[in-house]
């Protein structure tokens, strides 16, 4: 037989959710290469705000600096492609020429220029 049981009743709810536990490590997310870039595009338009770009698309702001700092990091590795400069045609002359670089300042003189004159036209631009 068994005891008697008392008439009050009490019942005790016990709610488990299931979830990471404290100080467990966090799931790791992938964002594609096309999501970075147009958020590191937007990231370095003048004037605007890393952490309110990142609170918008829902990143951490520093993951979002650290794609922007990447992205300057690839970009400072990639060579510079030569640019093509256009040449100009080259006159045939009987006098050839020389050209006197003084600073910003470029003297093209002829062969049979008057040595004097020359002198006196480079004090003129040593002195300007």
């Amino acid at each position: 037989m068994s005891a008697p049981m008392s008439e009050h009743r009490t019942f005790h709810m016990i709610e488990a959710v299931a979830g990471p536990l404290e100080g467990a490590p966090r799931q790791v997310r992938r964002w594609s290469e096309a999501f970075k870039a147009q958020a590191v595009a937007d990231a370095m338009e003048p004037g605007a705000s890393v952490s309110a770009i990142a609170r918008r698309i829902g990143v951490d702001p520093s993951q979002l600096f650290t794609w922007r700092r990447n992205a300057r990091l690839k970009a400072a590795a990639v060579p510079a492609t030569a640019r093509e400069v256009p040449l100009a045609a080259e006159t045939t002359s009987r006098y050839p020429t020389v050209d006197i670089v003084i600073g910003d300042a470029v003297i093209r003189a002829r062969s049979d220029v008057d040595e004097a004159h020359l002198a006196r036209v480079i004090r003129a631009v040593r002195s300007a």
